[in-house]
């Protein structure tokens, strides 16, 4: 037990550490898609899920989690971003005993249609009939540019409290519908050809540990470490980042305050440290009726844009397996539209 309490300071100070010394470098991390995170459940809590991260859907926030399933589990989480893009994200995950648990993720980012535009396309144009227009650079041609991840979790409960998993995955980001693009110095005439897309392994590290004293649970992540990513001839790490969180229900079963069967209450706190911007906070609640009906809000500190969040969600039986739909809203500034993301998760009997 005091190893566990001393991996998790460790983790903790080098999440303080590293807050520090990047506080400066906003922006400048690549893979922006990374940072939109799946599940509606988590997101409608103000992603302080950390602590709270179980099933299938622990793999995008805390591989340890999956420790939590007896079944076989599969999820689905539909993001409707900003500017009409979208995010499709699944996962599974399979119990192997005590040989561990396994999980798999994939998420798929749609960016939708762009025109294309050439700084040597810029002119004015005098059609034979008809008024004379300025054209802005279209080509009349378009692409579509998209990114996607793929990941294999695995986890392990070491003891009935602390458990801990690793996940590895590869993304890959593409800005052009071709894999190359060609480029003649106007000057000297060299040819130089560059790669459109970007790939890289990342991995993820997670630790879960229940305190043991009524439902109080602690649990860190680390995602997205590895090597700097190359776009072109310019490189940028890929968006690290740190979680911290605890969690606990104030009514319900082992709560804090009121014991109750029908009942529960769950609050959480994340402490939150990315590599590209200052250390951030994310607090969330959950109301459960019967653990069939929920109701979630939450609330993320010092962010540019985001804020209040909300969402709820329904868990039934359907022919013998447990299925549970979630909903979650996301308030962004007066100048972006609203995030909704919707999940679907089936567990397996």
């Amino acid at each position: 037990m005091k190893r566990t309490f001393q991996s998790l300071a460790t983790v903790l100070l080098l999440a303080v550490c590293i807050g520090h010394l990047q506080a400066q470098k906003v922006g400048t991390s690549s893979l922006q898609f990374l940072k939109v995170m799946p599940t509606a459940r988590a997101t409608a809590m103000g992603d302080a899920y950390v602590s709270l991260a179980s099933g299938a859907d622990a793999t995008f926030w805390n591989p340890a989690g999956l420790t939590n399933l007896k079944n076989h589990e599969m999820s689905s989480t539909l993001t409707m971003w900003l500017f009409d893009t979208k995010q499709i994200a699944l996962a599974y995950g399979l119990p192997m005993g005590d040989w561990g648990t396994l999980g798999f993720q994939f998420q798929y980012v749609d960016l939708g249609s762009i025109e294309e535009t050439r700084a040597d396309a810029v002119d004015l144009v005098v059609p034979a009939n008809g008024a004379p227009f300025f054209n802005a650079g279209l080509t009349g041609r378009s692409f579509t540019p998209y990114s996607y991840l793929v990941g294999l979790s695995y986890a392990k409960a070491f003891t009935d409290k602390f458990s801990a998993a690793v996940t590895a995955k590869y993304a890959m980001e593409s800005l052009w519908s071709d894999q190359a693009i060609t480029v003649i110095n106007s000057v000297t005439g060299e040819v130089t050809s560059y790669k459109t897309y970007a790939d890289v392994i990342l991995f993820d590290f997670g630790m879960l540990y229940k305190t043991g004293f009524r439902s109080v649970q602690i649990g860190v992540s680390a995602q997205n470490f590895g090597p700097q990513v190359k776009f072109a001839d310019a490189a940028h790490p890929a968006p690290l980042a740190f979680r911290l969180g605890v969690s606990a229900n104030l009514f319900g079963q082992e709560a804090l305050m009121f014991q109750d069967d029908m009942h529960r209450l769950t609050v959480a706190y994340d402490l939150f440290q990315p590599n590209d911007y200052r250390q951030q906070m994310h607090v969330g609640a959950e109301y459960a009726f019967s653990e069939l009906f929920t109701l979630r809000a939450g609330y993320k500190y010092d962010y540019d844009s985001e804020g209040l969040t909300f969402g709820g969600g329904l868990h039934t039986d359907l022919a013998g397996w447990a299925v549970r739909l979630d909903y979650s809203f996301g308030r962004m500034n007066e100048f972006l539209n609203s995030v909704h993301r919707i999940s679907l998760g089936v567990q397996f009997r």
